[in-house]
C-alpha cells in the first residue's frame, strides 16, 4: 500500500475512533443525568416524608437523605414564591438551613437556580415546591474530558502530519543538496580543461580582440568556478567569515556592467559602496549569489527597453543594507506578495527559484531580511544584514 493511501486509512480510523468515543461518553452523560433526576425525585420524597412523626420513617428517610448528599448531586428546593426551603450539595446549604431571610432576594441564588435548571429540568412537587437538580462532578467531567481528549488526539495527528511532511521535505532537500554537490564535482573536469585551453591561447597572443576575449573568458571561467563552489555550499553549515560589503557590491556591479547591452536599449549600472567601511560576518560566496539573483532580475526587467540599475550599500539602524533598484516597469501590486514563493515566476521560461533561493540565503543562512520595498516606479529590493 502506498504511503498516501496508508495515511488516509490511519486518518479515517482515528476519526472514527474519536467519533465513537464521543458518542459513547455522551450516552454515559445522558444516563448519569437520568440518575441525577431520579436522585432528585428521591430527595423530594424524602423531604416530604420528613414531616411524618413516625420514628422509623424519619430514620429511614434521614438515611436516604445522607446517601443523596454523598452522591454529590446538587439539589435545591424552592417554594412557590422562589424562597429556598432545602438544599444539598450547593453553596447555599448553611444559609438555607439557618433560614437566612436575605436569600429571598439574593441575586447569586437566582443565578445558581437558573444554572441548575439549564442542566436538568426542574421537578415540581405539589405541597413541597420546585426541586432544582444539577449535574454531579462526574457528569461535568465526562462532558469536558472527551473533548479535551479528542483535541489532544487531533493535535497529535496534526503533529504527526507535520512531522511526516517535514521529513519528506528534508529528504528532498538532502537529495537536491547531494545532486548540487555532485554537479559541482562534475564541473571540475571541464573547468580545468577550459583553463588549460585559455592558457594555451594566451601564449599565442597578437590580436587585440583576442587579448580582450581571453580576458573576458578568464572572467567567465572564474565565475563558473565560483558557481561550482556555490553548489558545494548547499546543505552545509553556513560560514561566518568577515565579508567586505563594499568590495562585494563593486565586484558584482563590475561583472554585470561588462555584460549588459551598451548600444541599443542600453542598460547602465551604477554601483556604490559609500565611504564608510562595511563589514559583516557571513558566507561571501552565498551573499554574492543572492546579490547576483537580484541583479539578474533587474537586467531582465530592463531587457528590450533599457534603463538604469542602482546597487548601493549603506549602514542603517538595523545593520548593513544592500539595495538593488531599477527604473523598469516594476512589479504589479497584485503579485508582490508572491514574488518570493518557490516556483512563482512572471517570465515565460522562468523556474521561479531565484528570489526564493536569495531569501533563503539571506534569512536562513545569515539571519537577515530580504525585502521588496514599495516604490512608485521600478522595483527595489533591500538586503538587510544585522
Amino acid at each position: 500500500m502506498r504511503r498516501g493511501a496508508s495515511f488516509i486509512v490511519v486518518a479515517v480510523g482515528v476519526f472514527l475512533l474519536l467519533g465513537s468515543y464521543i458518542v459513547y461518553t455522551q450516552s454515559v452523560v445522558a444516563d448519569l443525568r437520568r440518575e441525577a433526576e431520579r436522585s432528585g425525585r428521591m430527595y423530594a420524597r424524602v423531604y416530604e416524608a420528613l414531616t411524618d412523626t413516625s420514628a422509623d420513617a424519619n430514620f429511614a428517610l434521614l438515611d436516604l437523605s445522607r446517601h443523596i448528599s454523598e452522591s454529590k448531586v446538587p439539589v435545591l428546593v424552592t417554594d412557590p414564591n422562589g424562597v429556598p426551603t432545602g438544599a444539598v450539595n450547593t453553596p447555599f446549604d448553611r444559609r438555607v438551613a439557618a433560614g437566612d431571610p436575605a436569600l429571598a432576594n439574593d441575586r447569586e441564588l437566582r443565578e445558581y437556580v437558573a444554572t441548575l435548571d439549564r442542566q436538568n429540568v426542574p421537578i415540581v412537587e405539589e405541597g413541597i415546591g420546585t426541586v432544582h437538580i444539577g449535574d454531579t462532578p462526574l457528569v461535568n467531567g465526562l462532558r469536558i474530558i472527551p473533548l479535551v481528549q479528542a483535541g489532544t488526539l487531533a493535535l497529535i495527528l496534526i503533529a504527526a502530519i507535520y512531522g511526516l511532511r517535514t521529513r519528506e521535505r528534508a529528504d528532498r532537500e538532502k537529495v537536491w543538496a547531494g545532486m548540487a554537490r555532485e554537479s559541482a564535482h562534475q564541473l571540475g573536469t571541464p573547468l580545468s580543461s577550459l583553463s588549460g585551453w585559455i592558457e594555451l591561447l594566451g601564449e599565442h597572443e597578437g590580436d587585440p580582440m583576442t587579448v580582450k576575449a581571453i580576458g573576458h573568458m578568464r572572467g567567465d571561467l572564474d565565475r563558473l568556478e565560483r558557481v561550482a563552489h556555490r553548489f558545494e555550499r548547499i546543505g552545509r553549515p553556513p560560514r561566518r567569515d568577515p565579508v567586505d560589503v563594499r568590495e562585494l557590491v563593486a565586484r558584482v556591479g563590475a561583472y554585470f556592467r561588462a555584460r549588459v547591452p551598451t548600444l541599443a536599449h542600453a542598460v547602465e549600472i551604477a554601483a556604490s559602496g559609500g565611504d564608510e567601511q562595511l563589514v559583516v560576518h557571513g558566507d561571501a560566496v552565498l551573499l554574492e549569489w543572492a546579490l547576483e539573483v537580484l541583479m539578474k532580475n533587474a537586467v531582465d526587467a530592463l531587457a528590450g527597453r533599457g534603463g538604469r540599475i542602482y546597487i548601493t550599500a549603506a549602514r542603517v539602524p538595523e545593520g548593513v543594507r544592500i539595495r538593488v533598484a531599477d527604473d523598469g516597469p516594476g512589479i504589479p501590486r497584485e503579485i508582490r506578495a508572491r514574488v518570493f514563493d518557490p516556483g512563482f515566476s512572471t517570465k515565460d521560461h522562468g523556474w521561479g527559484v531565484g528570489l526564493s533561493l536569495a531569501r533563503r540565503i539571506i534569512e536562513e543562512n545569515h539571519g537577515g531580511d530580504l525585502l521588496l520595498v514599495p516604490t512608485q516606479r521600478g522595483a527595489t529590493f533591500d538586503i538587510i544584514l544585522h
